[in-house]
């Protein structure tokens, strides 16, 4: 896979992040690009997810590309599946799947300052040369295993939720789950139509608030089709009532009232499916609503109140040959160990890879040893022509990930035109622009929900693990704005 001259760009992550950049790329005019993902096929987490019950958790018309809108969509939240076909559909449409080189890992990406290009090496050996480096692995794209004494002890079946056995049946299995975060809401439900005996092990409960899904009928999917603006209207309700969940968290000083009005849909809905006032304690959060993403569903709470379905609270001791023992001493018998444990955000997923930028600085030590920091959410200092795209630090406004996926394009046309407009070859955010951004973050953050609400025992991944958070305490309308105003002069062009 050597190249014989660099490439225009590397993006590493074939999943929506990479395929939207792939596309602004090539509009721009760069189509010797290459697009790396250790996958076997395009599509990210709705590649890697497909354990059951998965389906979105934002309305199908939001979480698309505004450019390139599906009037298919059979559900109101859309199942993975249907998301994947999505990926799948924008990838031709848009020819970018030619760029796709599956089963590549990227291991690391080096700056050259002799030759100004990025050398990116692959797991099996090979190197490619790029002058643009692009990052787009995503917030979850690296699976966490709990360490649990004994887990490699266990004699039945292990199943991570990122690494679904399709073949393997669970009718009639004693199966136990470890987590109650969004992956076990959705999968909790499906797994108790099939098990014998269904033990959920919860170390922090979750807020569930109902979900308004709904099929959509083929009429309006025609009509969706042939009148596109009936569907932009669609969206622009969808994104309001996403905006309407998110903006109480954002400016959580100013709609405090309104945060705690949608706890309370969260708690009625407990009230009205469980009776068990034990039961329902136990599965009421003592933190705010919005200290981790929102979830949503109709039928997870009322899972709990069959008779082969038990939640155990007490902290798992060991895991034996044929079960899960507790600290309380009580012991589930099981055949099925199903990990719905979430991913490793922190310690590996920033970044994904080793990267190495101007005078040999290492990017992910030096975000551990000065925080956790990106201009606009996409540019760093020292790392010249690299953009974090997807994720990244102040990368994340909003609940839609199509929303940020927008913006960070626009920033990439406005300064890719800078560029083209100097004839220069390489551009770098300064350190002063930077601290600007930093600070200016820092300051808003201390309205936002996360550091004035009671989140403390949330345990959410919005938190890193000095307790600094990277979530982008602007609405999406700020954020787009900024995107056609930001001053040139923050980057350094040569």
């Amino acid at each position: 896979m050597k190249a014989q001259q660099p490439l225009d760009a590397v993006i590493v992550g074939a999943g929506f992040g990479g395929i939207g950049s792939a596309i602004k790329l090539r509009k721009m005019g760069y189509e010797n690009i290459a697009i790396l993902d250790r996958e076997d096929d395009l599509g990210g987490v709705w590649h890697v997810n497909r354990y059951p019950g998965l389906a979105v958790d934002l309305p199908s018309p939001t979480y698309s590309f505004w450019f390139e809108p599906n009037p298919s969509w059979s559900r109101m939240y859309a199942p993975g599946a249907e998301i994947k076909r999505y990926a799948e559909a924008v990838a031709d449409k848009y020819d970018v799947r030619r760029h796709m080189r599956f089963n590549t890992n990227v291991e690391s990406a080096r700056w050259d300052e002799d030759d100004k290009v990025w050398q990116v090496a692959t797991a099996d050996g090979d190197t490619v040369a790029a002058r643009f480096l692009l990052t787009a692995t995503g917030f979850l794209s690296q699976p966490c295993t709990p360490d649990i004494p004994g887990i490699a002890d266990f004699k039945g079946k292990v199943i991570h939720t990122t690494k679904w056995d399709d073949d393997y049946d669970l009718q009639g299995r004693r199966i136990a789950i470890i987590g109650t975060g969004a992956t076990a809401v959705q999968l909790i439900p499906e797994l108790a139509k099939k098990a014998a005996e269904l033990t959920v092990y919860q170390r922090t409960p979750i807020h569930v608030v109902p979900k308004q899904d709904f099929a959509i009928p083929a009429f309006v999917q025609r009509l969706f089709a042939r009148v596109p603006w009936t569907q932009r209207a669609f969206r622009w309700f969808t994104d309001m009532q996403c905006t309407l969940v998110f903006l109480p968290a954002v400016k959580y000083r100013m709609l405090r009232p309104l945060a705690s009005s949608t706890a309370k849909l969260s708690s009625l809905q407990r009230f009205f499916a469980i009776r068990d006032k034990e039961l329902r304690n136990s599965l009421s959060p003592h933190y705010d609503f919005g200290c981790k993403r929102p979830t949503y569903s109709n039928e997870y709470y009322q899972t709990f109140t069959k008779p082969h379905v038990h939640l155990e609270t007490a902290e798992i001791e060991r895991i034996d040959a044929d079960g899960i023992v507790t600290a309380a001493g009580t012991k589930a018998e099981i055949d099925t160990l199903v990990l719905a444990t979430g991913f490793d955000i922190w310690e590996s997923n920033f970044p994904a890879i080793e990267i190495i930028g101007r005078n040999g600085r290492n990017l992910g030590k030096w975000w551990r040893s000065q925080g956790f920091q990106a201009y606009q959410g996409m540019s760093v200092p020292h790392f010249p022509n690299y953009l974090g795209v997807a994720a990244g630090p102040f990368a994340n406004s909003g609940l839609s990930f199509f929303n940020m996926i927008e913006y960070q394009t626009r920033h990439m046309d406005r300064l890719f035109a800078e560029l083209h407009r100097r004839n220069a070859t390489c551009f770098e955010v300064t350190e002063e622009a930077n601290d600007r951004f930093r600070t200016r973050m820092d300051r808003l953050q201390r309205s936002t929900l996360l550091h004035l609400g009671n989140c403390a025992s949330s345990r959410s991944y919005y938190f890193g693990p000095n307790g600094e958070t990277v979530l982008r305490p602007t609405t999406t309308r700020t954020v787009l704005a900024e995107q056609a105003s930001f001053p040139l002069s923050d980057y350094s062009f040569c």
